[in-house]
């Protein structure tokens, strides 16, 4: 019995030592135009995971991720990519948020009422593979408490960790095409500039040095 629960302690301390979060928002390193996403899964409003081979896509993807419903900043900009969303839809493109907050809140949490495709992250894992994921250090925490914010509470985790704003174009071949990240939570990637990239993209605006 003692082995056991040995061994269920050190399979706890690598499950908890593989989220990787960065020590402050200034320094993630997320993922660059050119690397290759590793396979990830994300929970949707039911709670069903949702596994992606980055390596299979239908579509290119344009993921956006956000730190959460109770963010003011987040529902301005996921109000101002409205008309993006519908023109990257019509470019051939899937257009997902992902969040930080647990499934079951994704929608109501939200000021601004959107019919966005949303899905949870709200263990980081996904904001943690596409390194943007950071910890707050203890006095934002109790600061976020002051205002009425329960990071625990809206997660259903206690990492006391958020992802860092950003969006990434990935092709069909599970390459990042654009990236854009912020540590500056109040400075969001413009609508045009994303619809721009993807059209870059579209255009194969990345391929245009290599020889033939």
């Amino acid at each position: 019995m003692r082995f056991i629960v040995l061994l269920f302690s050190l399979c706890m301390a690598v499950s908890v030592s593989a989220l990787e979060l960065a020590p402050t928002a200034e320094e993630v390193h997320p993922l660059l135009p050119g690397m290759k996403v590793p396979g990830f899964s994300m929970k949707d409003v039911e709670g069903r995971e949702i596994s992606i081979n980055p390596e299979q896509l239908d579509r290119p993807i344009v993921l956006t991720f956000y730190r959460g419903g109770w963010c003011p900043y987040c529902n301005l900009h996921l109000a101002e990519l409205r008309n993006a969303e519908n023109q990257l839809k019509d470019m051939g493109f899937d257009v997902w948020f992902v969040s930080a907050d647990r499934p079951e809140i994704l929608y109501e949490s939200l000021k601004e009422k959107v019919d966005y495709k949303i899905y949870s992250d709200a263990s980081l894992e996904v904001a943690s593979t596409f390194g943007i994921a950071f910890k707050l250090d203890e006095g934002t925490v109790e600061r976020y408490q002051g205002y009425g914010l329960d990071l625990e509470k809206v997660s259903g985790e206690s990492h006391h960790g958020l992802p860092v704003p950003a969006t990434f174009i990935v092709g069909t071949d599970g390459i990042v095409q654009f990236q854009y990240t912020n540590p500056d939570y109040s400075v969001r990637l413009a609508p045009s500039i994303l619809v721009a990239a993807a059209e870059a993209y579209q255009q194969n605006a990345h391929g245009r040095m290599k020889k033939k």
